[in-house]
């Protein structure tokens, strides 16, 4: 970003454009940037939470629907929203789905969903989000992507490539969107969120994600909305085309290896 980008935007009240807003990191995040005197825009499918959140959140916080994977559908939306803040500061791409199955068990119409929603529908949000962020003489995208695009998870094929592509996506966006738009992701680990609380809340599932962890716990989506946070600020002006990786520390960890050099310090 240019120094007068840079100070135009440290100048303007934080607007904050959020996909998958209606439950989970994007919740939170939604959240955060209101309690810190910012406003938002939420963006998801899912009109009933969608809505009650902005109810909640007041003022604030501006709603519409739209899927990601509908280009033009999120375009106007984004547009409207662009509108009603009175510009944007940042866009936060972080809807997205999942589906637990060996690759070769996936359907044409899971595979098709999974890529659709976690590559494609980021795609769609920085396509929508260039011009509007420029038009207010610049700002911050941030992609979600997963550790799963980094180290790819047993079960989690088309998720895995999916994530991984948005990694590539946002580096080659990073490259051409600057100086006045910086592009980061943040592939975040195993946190607690409404789409693996299912996992989250089982003794023996939970206990084997927090021996594998460094840090010995299960992420919640506070310590990745704090990164973003960071990504969409001015302290971050610096930095663009990166992916942070918020896991804990787990991917330094392979299991067989950690689980011999745990026995040897013991003994």
């Amino acid at each position: 970003m240019s120094d007068d980008a840079a100070r135009s935007a440290t100048a303007r009240r934080e607007s904050v454009v959020v996909t998958g807003a209606a439950s989970g990191l994007g919740e939170a995040l939604a959240r955060d940037v209101v309690r810190s005197g910012g406003c938002v825009g939420l963006l998801d499918r899912r009109a009933d939470p969608l809505h009650a959140l902005a109810e909640e959140l007041g003022d604030a916080a501006v709603a519409r629907v739209a899927d990601v994977a509908d280009g033009p559908a999120l375009t106007e939306a984004m547009i409207d929203l662009h509108r009603e803040l009175g510009g944007l500061t940042a866009v936060v791409n972080n809807a997205g789905v999942g589906n637990l199955k060996r690759l070769v068990e996936h359907t044409d119409a899971e595979f098709d969903l999974l890529v659709r929603v976690n590559l494609h529908g980021v795609f769609n949000g920085i396509r929508a989000a260039v011009p509007l962020l420029r038009a207010g003489g610049g700002g911050a995208i941030v992609n979600v992507a997963s550790a799963s695009g980094v180290r790819p998870t047993w079960g989690e094929g088309p998720y895995s490539a999916a994530k991984a592509a948005v990694i590539a996506l946002t580096m080659t966006a990073a490259l051409e969107e600057g100086p006045d738009i910086r592009v980061n992701c943040i592939s975040p680990g195993f946190v607690r969120t409404p789409l693996n609380e299912f996992l989250a809340d089982r003794d023996d599932t939970r206990w084997s994600l927090e021996r594998m962890t460094p840090l010995a716990r299960i992420g919640e989506p506070e310590d990745v909305v704090g990164v973003i946070r960071f990504l969409c600020s001015p302290a971050a002006a610096y930095v663009t085309g990166q992916n942070l990786v918020v896991d804990g520390g787990s991917l330094l960890v392979n299991a067989q290896t950690h689980d011999v050099l745990r026995g040897l310090l013991g003994e």
